[in-house]
């Protein structure tokens, strides 16, 4: 059984919550068979989950010229790089499912400058990864060497939103406790049966 939020920051029963954050607990349970663990903890705050998701799926969810496997391994890179939880394992089993790769993740999130991924994909990573950890040492340099591999400035953005809007996450994440479900760990390892 999967550990629930931090006991500090429990949000109220699921019947207790804003209707519009139930439906949205309750449409995530029907769709994926459990409710994960972040929609839980953030409920704690209704006006910051609605905030929270909806700039998470502008992020996440829209298209553009990076993929949602590419926009997971922006996740699943920097947030290893925070010793997020949560969102490595969480994020690694989304990416794993929309890249249809059950090794993607793990190498990723052990060294993606050893994963099976394009130069396009790792110099979207060494980018994402300078945001996170240095970004006030990002310069001119480091756009003309992202762009050199056929990324434009919207998706600069994308990689760069990703990337500062999950250090945010990835903090909560720790300062919650807040720990992955444990359908996640096997999420995208194995094909689908039947």
């Amino acid at each position: 059984m999967t550990k629930p939020a931090a006991p500090r920051f429990q949000p109220p029963a699921i019947d207790k919550l804003p209707e519009d954050i139930r439906t949205r607990i309750l449409a995530v349970q029907e769709k994926s068979g459990f409710v994960p663990n972040v929609f839980l903890t953030l409920a704690y705050r209704p006006d910051e989950f609605r905030a929270f998701f909806a700039y998470h799926d502008a992020l996440m969810e829209k298209d553009g010229g990076l993929t949602k496997a590419e926009r997971e391994m922006i996740v699943v890179a920097t947030s290893s790089a925070n010793q997020c939880h949560y969102c490595v394992i969480a994020h690694g089993a989304i990416l794993r499912i929309r890249a249809k790769n059950p090794q993607i993740a793990d190498q990723i999130a052990v060294n993606y400058r050893k994963a099976d991924i394009t130069p396009r994909q790792r110099a979207m990573l060494d980018f994402a990864m300078k945001v996170s950890r240095a970004a006030n040492e990002v310069s001119e340099a480091d756009f003309a060497e992202i762009a050199g591999h056929g990324f434009s400035d919207d998706d600069i953005w994308d990689i760069a939103a990703i990337s500062a809007f999950f250090a945010l996450s990835n903090r909560l994440a720790n300062i919650t406790a807040m720990r992955p479900n444990d359908e996640f760990y096997m999420m995208g390892r194995l094909p689908k049966q039947g």
